[in-house]
């Protein structure tokens, strides 16, 4: 797949995530000598669809946004990979209606439990969606990574929140329903019954320490601040601290 574009991943976003889907996509090609199978739920705008689908992945993206689903089928057009991707308009509480059990090699939930009323069902159903021996992504908010946020803004009500609100919520108001540490996603991941974590990182660990552009918009600059990022994203302390968390699991 190569290393995503900045379009692809965002400024230092994304990086040692689509490293290790990078290394997955290789494995499965090394192993069994064709191209993975991609399940992405919740991915309708096609941010991670996109890419994997230019790797060559037939892709299927599941998703109960019109709207979303519509800008995935522009950017597939524009990046001429419409062939390799099959947009459903589905939810995650009926993903076996839509995806069979066990027909996937990589299954990717990204941007998923923060939102759902039950993560651990979520995890178990995507888990159900991966063949044996095949992959589950997840990424998800970090609380931690967003307790530094709020201290670097001066936000320190919602800092506190974030620390002593058992979900990682800022309020009633927050949009999201829960913020996840290390521990909490390993712990759901075992719960599933059928997932061995392999690997937990962080996603876009420099954002609260490099927030401005500074360097990044000259070319060296940002390939600098990308693989510091995927660097620091690997060491568990840092990568605690980051706005997102990363998990791989293998389904046994």
């Amino acid at each position: 797949m190569g290393s995503p574009t900045r379009e692809q991943a965002g400024a230092a976003r994304g990086v040692a995530v689509f490293r290790l889907l990078d290394r997955e996509i290789d494995r499965v090609r090394r192993e069994t000598g064709r191209t993975p199978r991609v399940l992405d739920v919740g991915g309708g705008s096609g941010t991670w669809a996109v890419p994997l689908a230019i790797a060559g992945c037939p892709v299927t993206v599941v998703d109960t946004s019109p709207n979303a689903l519509a800008t995935l089928a522009r950017r597939a057009d524009e990046a001429e990979v419409t062939g390799l991707i099959t947009p459903v308009n589905g939810d995650v509480d009926t993903l076996a209606e839509v995806a069979p059990a066990d027909g996937s090699d990589l299954v990717l939930g990204h941007g998923l439990l923060e939102v759902v009323d039950d993560p651990g069902r979520v995890l178990t159903a995507l888990a159900c969606a991966a063949a044996p021996g095949g992959a589950v992504s997840v990424l998800t908010v970090g609380r931690y990574g967003a307790f530094v946020g709020r201290v670097a803004t001066g936000r320190l009500a919602e800092a506190r929140a974030l620390l002593t609100d058992p979900d990682g919520r800022t309020g009633p108001d927050d949009p999201l329903l829960r913020r996840f540490d290390a521990g909490r996603l390993r712990e759901l991941a075992a719960a599933s019954g059928r997932l061995e974590v392999e690997a937990l990182q962080g996603d876009g660990t420099l954002e609260a320490w490099l927030p401005g552009p500074g360097q990044e918009s000259e070319p060296a600059g940002r390939e600098e601040r990308d693989e510091l990022d995927a660097l620091a994203s690997t060491v568990p302390e840092l990568g605690e601290v980051a706005p997102r968390l990363h998990l791989l699991a293998r389904r046994y």
